[in-house]
C-alpha cells in the first residue's frame, strides 16, 4: 500500500518549503499531496485518505480546526495522523488543537530536519 503525505497550506512557498524537506520520501515511495484550502484538504483526505496530514490552523474556505474536528470527530478516521501547523504557538491554540483531536502540533517557521524526522517517525520509514 502506497503511503500518503498531504500538505495543506494556503501560502504556497510553505507548500513548497514541506514539499522539498518531504521530497526523500518520494524516492521511498511515498505519495505528496497538496491542498490550498481547508475545504480541497477535507476533499483530498476523504478520497485519498493520507496517513498523514501536515494541515494549516489558518486557511480560507475552512479553517484546519474545523477540518481536524471533522477528520478526528466526524467522519472518526483516528488512524489520520494530523500535525497541526500554524504561526500562532500560544497555549491557547495548541489546547484547541489537542480538542479537535490534532496528533501534534507545530509552530512556523518549522525546522525541515524535524519534519524528517518526524514523518519517518510516523510513517515508519527509514531516510
Amino acid at each position: 500500500m502506497v503511503k500518503k503525505i498531504l500538505i495543506a497550506d494556503d501560502e504556497p512557498h510553505i507548500r513548497l518549503l514541506l514539499g522539498q524537506a518531504l521530497e526523500d520520501f518520494e524516492v521511498k515511495g511515498v505519495e505528496i499531496l497538496t491542498a490550498s484550502h481547508g475545504k480541497e484538504a477535507l476533499e483530498i483526505i476523504k478520497t485519498k485518505r493520507p496517513h498523514l496530514v501536515y494541515l494549516d490552523a489558518m486557511m480560507p474556505e475552512m479553517n484546519g480546526y474545523d477540518v481536524c474536528n471533522t477528520v478526528k470527530n466526524e467522519l472518526e478516521l483516528r488512524e489520520i495522523y494530523i500535525v497541526m501547523l500554524t504561526a500562532k504557538g500560544q497555549e491557547i491554540d495548541k489546547r484547541k488543537g489537542a480538542e479537535v483531536g490534532a496528533d501534534m502540533y507545530m509552530t512556523k517557521p518549522f525546522d525541515p530536519d524535524t519534519i524528517v524526522e518526524k514523518t519517518a517517525e510516523i510513517l515508519g520509514i527509514k531516510v
